[in-house]
């Protein structure tokens, strides 16, 4: 018998009983869409926990100057920032750049005594996106205005000088030189130090202020699974001729907590699956065995009428067949539509692994032929007396 006539015999079967077809059917896609649901859900819980972890900067390092050997502060090289970014795992780089003897006024009548503890930095236009600075009012620094006379205040900074908004006619003296102030910072988590700076852009401090170029925070990010090979060759890169005098912040705590948490999940995730393909699978192979027991009288007739063992055997195998490909399929979209759902309705980002679907659907497949085999054998070995007299 061709391929073609085996499908259209399976087809022929399941359309002369069109309820019990969809009835079975659907208990096979019940089955199926649990265990993707259940994968699916678990999946967009762990993606939306990773995402809260990634928030506490868990692959951000900070590169400082350390103590040199006779106790004094060392400085970074000005390439410092260069030769970081050519770290292969590193995905960013930005910098800032104290500006020594640059304090901060709100007018020039105010004593220099009484400089409020604000500093002045030099920084490079890709800060908000290493440090995950938000603002709050106003504008970041770019290409065009980091060269002028213009400055990005740190929400403790601003509180500081009385700024609540940052428009066109606010100025403050930064260093005896007036800056615009064209936009202001929320609270920085990842980089308190930038709550209470004054931002200038990197040419404008050197210009206007006489900065020297060399950095005093370098703020790195990588992938967190590169964390601490970064970290490993981070001073002797920033300063080669002095790794010694270079300070290294550690992975932060979020990381080993990240990675302990993706562990966990891991494990979780095969023994749901596992636990979710065994119970779809029991329900697949008890629906296909009721299935064929319950058709024996229709065998009976069959044989009496000609048909081979082969025939009965092969019909079954392509109804059984059949069945479990419209219940994975239905199934597969069941769960992925039940996750998607229960994933927005919770804020999270919906993921639905492609191994649970192709998996779940290969599973009903392979759980289906080896359901339906069973009978089936079992059916073509019943003489037509013993399958025509079963009730």
């Amino acid at each position: 018998m061709r391929s073609g006539d085996v499908v259209r015999v399976g087809a022929a079967g399941l359309r002369t009983r069109p309820m019990r077809a969809v009835l079975s059917a659907l208990g096979i896609a019940i089955g199926i869409a649990a265990m993707v649901a259940v994968v699916g859900v678990s999946s967009s819980s762990r993606a939306e926990l990773d995402r809260a972890l990634a928030t506490l900067g868990t692959n951000l390092l900070t590169v400082a100057p350390g103590d040199t050997l006779t106790g004094g502060t060392a400085r970074l090289p000005a390439t410092a920032e260069g030769m970081i970014s050519r770290i292969r795992p590193v995905t960013s780089t930005s910098a800032i750049g104290k500006v020594p003897d640059a304090d901060v006024f709100r007018t020039g009548r105010i004593p220099e005594t009484d400089n409020g503890g604000i500093t002045a930095y030099a920084a490079r236009t890709g800060l908000p996106d290493a440090t995950g600075a938000a603002l709050r009012s106003g504008t970041w620094l770019n290409a065009a205005t980091g060269r002028y006379p213009a400055a990005v205040l740190g929400a403790e900074a601003a509180e500081r000088l009385g700024i609540g908004d940052a428009r066109a006619d606010t100025r403050v003296l930064i260093g005896g030189r007036w800056f615009s102030v064209i936009g202001i910072l929320e609270p920085v988590a990842l980089a308190p130090e930038l709550d209470s700076a004054a931002l200038v852009g990197w040419s404008a401090a050197e210009a206007v202020l006489g900065f020297d170029g060399r950095p005093t925070r370098v703020y790195v990010r990588s992938a967190d699974a590169d964390v601490e090979a970064v970290r490993s060759v981070l001073g002797a890169t920033a300063n080669p001729q002095a790794p010694n005098e270079v300070k290294v912040s550690r992975p932060s705590d979020a990381l080993a907590a990240k990675q302990a948490a993706s562990k966990a999940f891991t494990g979780l995730l095969l023994g749901l699956g596992a636990v979710a393909l065994l119970v779809g699978g029991v329900g697949v192979a008890n629906t296909m065995v009721i299935s064929v027991l319950e058709r024996r009288a229709e065998i009976g007739l069959r044989r009496s009428l000609g048909a081979t063992r082969g025939q009965i055997r092969t019909q079954f195998l392509a109804e059984s067949l059949l069945l479990s490909a419209l219940g994975g399929a239905g199934g597969a979209l069941l769960g992925a539509a039940v996750t998607t759902g229960y994933a927005v309705s919770q804020g999270w980002p919906a993921v639905i692994p492609a191994w649970a679907v192709l998996g779940g659907v290969a599973a009903t497949l392979a759980i289906g032929t080896l359901a339906g085999l069973y009978p089936a054998v079992r059916a073509s070995r019943l003489s037509p007396t013993e399958a025509l007299a079963a009730p």
